[in-house]
């Protein structure tokens, strides 16, 4: 018989969510005593503690509904109310300006539209495999923290400039809020697997970057929004590639890098190919519970390593012949009789 979890421990997770709350809540109150640098520290440490509070209760087995609902709430409170209110305080409310108001209410409200489609996506049954390595749209931390990257300029140069005119801001601000409740995809770390031989690497940049943080923290907190701004291209093309690569759907990621490779060095680009590979994939799938022996078609065995090769089944597509698509064999230059 299992053990059962204490019931102070399975209080653990929504205690660290309710911190999350209360210091996204501060950053407004820093924010009423002009004091930015604590706002920026009081976000950023609701984002570390929302990133917490769900990993520690799956590994305390101490989820629950009432977690997940206090979890969506306090988000919306943390990174949607919060930055609005912080951004109407430093520039959006300037002069009186009625305006900025409404800038600070759209962004409030699609960070929680953001945070009602995600509870809805997390019940949808029909969603591709690698749907679950991107978020739909700018999560809601990341959110919040672009919404103050106006504020981080400021603060690191400390300096009036194009960055703080109220134009500016309140354009800066409906980008933020378009990218939230966008489907521009964006890649989830909490599906991203560290190989053995990466470990040491990994535990020294994790130190240079807790150095930089705790010497330029500002500076840091740049760095990291604008890299995180410039990673979406790259989320959007590995989104689109997977879609129209089934194949690679259930490898691993060196796997995945090695079919990348063998399709560039073959030049496999056009559209047809692409229905075909989707074709075949999907007999794949269907054919791993029936048929083990029957060979895959010599066409296919390229994209995966021998150990990887799958097994089809179904009649093979014909090939076309020259005629039948409408093209004629460069002619043979005439034989010389000397």
């Amino acid at each position: 018989m299992a053990a059962r979890t204490a019931p102070g421990v399975r209080l653990l997770p929504n205690a660290i969510t309710v911190l999350a709350m209360c210091a996204g809540l501060s950053a407004v109150q820093f924010a009423l005593h002009d004091n930015y640098r604590a706002v920026l520290a009081s976000i950023f440490a609701a984002a570390i503690l929302d990133s917490l509070d769900g990993r520690i209760a799956r590994l305390l087995d101490a989820t629950s509904k009432l977690g997940a609902e206090l979890d969506s709430l306090s988000d919306a409170i943390a990174f949607g109310v919060a930055p609005a209110l912080v951004l109407y305080q430093w520039k959006l409310g300037e002069e009186n300006n009625r305006l900025g108001w409404i800038f600070a209410l759209v962004f409030a409200v699609c960070m929680i539209l953001r945070l009602a489609r995600f509870n809805t996506l997390l019940d949808d049954t029909n969603q591709p495999p690698y749907a679950k390595e991107f978020f739909v749209g700018v999560p809601a931390p990341a959110g919040g923290m672009l919404a103050l990257l106006p504020v981080v300029i400021w603060l690191e140069f400390e300096a009036e400039g194009w960055w703080t005119n109220q134009i500016v801001v309140m354009v800066w601000t409906v980008a933020v809020a378009a990218l939230l409740v966008s489907r521009i995809p964006t890649l989830s770390v909490k599906t991203v697997r560290v190989p053995p031989r990466m470990v040491v690497p990994l535990l020294v940049g994790v130190t240079l970057l807790a150095a930089a943080v705790v010497t330029y923290p500002v500076a840091a907190l740049g760095i990291f929004l604008i890299v995180y701004l410039l990673h979406i291209p790259y989320a959007v093309r590995r989104k689109h590639w997977l879609a129209n690569h089934p194949e690679a759907w259930d490898v691993p990621p060196r796997e995945r890098r090695a079919i990348r490779s063998q399709t560039r060095r073959l030049g496999i680009r056009p559209p047809q190919l692409r229905r075909r590979v989707a074709g075949v994939a999907r007999r794949v799938r269907l054919s791993r519970r029936s048929d083990e022996n029957e060979p895959m078609h010599a066409g296919w065995q390229s994209y995966l390593p021998p150990e990887q090769h799958p097994r089809v089944i179904g009649p093979l597509p014909k090939r076309r012949s020259w005629r039948r698509i409408g093209l004629r064999r460069n002619p043979r230059p005439p034989r010389s009789d000397r």
